[in-house]
């Protein structure tokens, strides 16, 4: 399954996003209830330069079905529009 990378998530009170914490669309995914059969799937992001950044999917973000993952490492600003392989 794929998704595209929306935005980093963002903290509620100051301006600090956390570069491991990605908020996920999943193609096909409209709804909280759909999303939450996703939870703890591993992701893998692929970079043009042919290396894999793999993570988890932790939680389920908002009601339209947007999912909220954990990546080992942090992610570049140039992600964000990107494919993520969902298994």
């Amino acid at each position: 399954m794929e998704g595209v990378i929306v935005n980093f998530r963002g903290s509620r009170r100051t301006r600090m996003t956390r570069p491991t914490h990605l908020i996920i669309q999943a193609k096909g995914i409209t709804t909280r209830d759909q999303a939450k059969k996703l939870v703890e799937k591993k992701i893998v992001w692929k970079s043009p330069g042919d290396k894999q950044i793999s993570g988890k999917i932790a939680s389920v973000h908002g009601n339209k079905g947007a999912i909220r993952a954990i990546f080992e490492r942090g992610l570049p600003g140039q992600a964000i529009g990107t494919k993520v392989e969902i298994a």
